[in-house]
């Protein structure tokens, strides 16, 4: 004797289930599509098209958004000319993961560009960019560095506002985590001030900023990131810095962030004698 299903018995609940699977599938490929669409929008309208480059100068970024949902954030990077013939660099992270975050990291960007065509000293221009984001009344705030590279000299100069220490190599095999001495995050105290650390480019080798969305995660201490990043900067110092940004993204990756990453690369040749 052949024992019928009941109505609304297993084969209509697995139906029930792969309906709601289904849909939840569906939700998370829009939901995916829509945090790409939003990333790539923030790359071309809030963070530069492209980085100047000098003769034996090359640099290149990475920018990854949130993990989680359609957070977008305020993590950028940035290179500019300055009027005296030098180039700056900064990359930053401003608190929060929301459209005000990313609208104030514009401002932050543009701010450190105006302030830095008119004053030299990278700790002048954050103390100078402090000033003028805390008259803005706003609730955020923002960690960043700024590098000032002179090609006369072939000196660095650089100055941090609270952010993640720079990461540096050398062909030869040498490389460190810099842990300058710095300030207070953008945007939270008057008064600020900010040390300049100067050093002089003597061999070929490459300096790597970046956020905190690159060597911290929910598993992940910034300190085991960081060498993490250190160690391959060191193993591939000699590498193309677009190919040494995205692998140093994959670290960032590795850490399950839950935050915006950004990487800025610079590479740099040995350089020759002074301009003059």
């Amino acid at each position: 004797m052949t024992r019928r299903r009941a109505p609304g018995g297993a084969s209509a609940e697995l139906l029930s289930t792969l309906g709601r699977l289904t849909a939840q599938a569906r939700e998370g490929a829009e939901l995916h599509h829509a945090r790409v669409e939003l990333a790539e929008a923030l790359q071309r309208e809030m963070l530069p098209s492209a980085l100047p480059v000098l003769p034996g100068l090359r640099a290149a970024a990475r920018y990854a958004p949130a993990r989680d949902g359609l957070d977008i954030g305020g993590d950028w990077y940035d290179g500019f000319s300055l009027p005296e013939g030098g180039l700056a660099f900064s990359i930053g992270d401003v608190q929060g993961h929301d459209v005000e975050a990313a609208a104030f990291m514009g401002q932050v960007r543009m701010g450190l560009r105006a302030v830095a065509a008119i004053v030299t000293d990278p700790g002048e221009v954050l103390r100078t960019a402090n000033d003028v984001l805390l008259s803005m009344d706003s609730r955020l705030f923002a960690t960043c560095s700024l590098l000032r590279i002179l090609p006369e000299t072939w000196e660095v100069e650089s100055a941090r506002a609270g952010h993640v220490p720079t990461i540096w190599a050398t062909v030869d095999g040498r490389y460190g985590i810099s842990e300058d001495e710095g300030g207070l995050p953008l945007g939270m105290l008057p008064g600020s001030e900010y040390a300049v650390t100067r050093r002089r480019l003597t061999e070929a080798g490459v300096i790597v900023l970046v956020t905190d969305g690159v060597v911290e995660g929910p598993s992940v201490p910034i300190e085991v990131g960081l060498e993490r990043v250190a160690r391959l900067v060191r193993d591939a110092a000699d590498a193309d810095p677009d190919e040494l940004a995205a692998e140093v993204m994959k670290v960032a990756d590795s850490t399950g962030h839950a935050d915006d990453a950004a990487v800025l690369v610079l590479r740099h040749d040995a350089p020759g004698p002074p301009l003059r």
